[in-house]
C-alpha cells in the first residue's frame, strides 16, 4: 500500500497495521514531535465525559486514546479490527479493548453517551457508512468527537507541512518503524484526507447535528464534534 486513495481495502489496511503496530505508538510521537501526547488530552477535555458514561473510542489501536479518556472517570471501551493493533497493547490503567470493525460494531443500538475516533477514519472503507454506524450505537442526545489531520488554515505553513509529510515522514520511518512502506500510504492518506467543512458537510449528512470543528496546531489536527439528533 505505497499510495493511498480514498477507496481502500479493508483486509490490506487491518494487515498494514498489524505490520506497524510494534512501534506505532513512538512512531506517532516522533512525527507529531511530541504534540500526539497534547492532541489526546485535549480531545479528553473536549468530549466532556463525566464518571457514570459510556464511552467507545473506534479506532483504538494500542489503546493509548482509551486510556487517555478513561482519565476521565467514564467507562470507556477501545474497538480496533487490527488484532495485530490490539496485541501490542500495553500500559496502565488497563481498558477494556475489543475487536470490531468500525462498518459493523459489535455493540447494540444506543448502547453509548458518546463516541471517538482518533487519527482512524480516513482509514475507514466507508467513511459515510461508518459515521452512520456510530449514530446507531450513540444515545440520542449523545455526542461525537472525531480527532483527524486536516488542512492547515494558514497557506504558507500548508506548503511546509505537505513537504514533511512527503518527505520527512518516509525518511523516518525508514529508520524507526517496524514496517517503513506503511507510513507513505499514511503520509498520502492525510493529504487526499477532506478539509474542515468538507467532513463537516459529511458529518451533517450522516445524520449528526450540532456539527462544529476546532483546530489544533494550526489545523494540522481538527477536532469535529457532533450530536445525535433526539427523537
Amino acid at each position: 500500500m505505497s499510495r493511498a486513495t480514498l477507496a481502500k481495502d479493508p483486509a490490506a489496511v487491518a494487515r498494514m497495521f498489524d505490520g506497524v503496530a510494534r512501534r506505532y505508538d513512538v512512531m506517532n510521537t516522533l512525527m507529531s514531535v511530541g504534540q500526539d501526547r497534547r492532541w489526546r488530552r485535549i480531545t479528553r477535555a473536549e468530549l466532556h465525559a463525566i464518571p457514570g458514561e459510556r464511552v467507545l473510542d473506534v479506532a483504538a489501536g494500542t489503546g493509548v486514546s482509551t486510556r487517555e479518556l478513561a482519565r476521565s472517570g467514564a467507562a470507556v471501551i477501545g474497538c480496533d479490527f487490527s488484532l495485530g493493533m490490539l496485541r501490542a497493547s500495553s500500559g496502565t490503567p488497563a481498558v477494556p479493548l475489543v475487536a470490531g470493525d468500525a462498518l459493523a460494531l459489535p455493540f447494540a443500538d444506543g448502547s453509548f453517551d458518546a463516541v471517538t475516533i482518533s487519527f482512524g477514519l480516513r482509514n475507514v472503507v466507508d467513511v459515510d457508512r461508518a459515521l452512520a454506524e456510530f449514530g446507531r450505537v450513540t444515545r440520542p442526545g449523545g455526542r461525537l468527537l472525531i480527532a483527524e489531520f486536516s488542512a492547515p488554515t494558514w497557506a504558507p505553513f500548508r506548503t511546509v507541512y505537505t513537504e514533511y509529510l512527503m518527505r520527512a515522514i518516509p525518511t523516518l520511518a525508514r529508520r524507526v518503524s517496524s514496517s517503513p512502506d506503511a507510513y507513505e500510504y499514511l503520509a498520502d492518506s492525510i493529504r487526499a484526507w477532506p478539509d474542515q467543512p468538507a467532513l463537516a458537510a459529511r458529518i451533517a449528512a450522516a445524520g449528526w447535528t450540532a456539527v462544529g470543528w476546532r483546530n489544533l496546531t494550526g489545523g494540522i489536527v481538527a477536532l469535529h464534534r457532533a450530536t445525535r439528533p433526539i427523537g
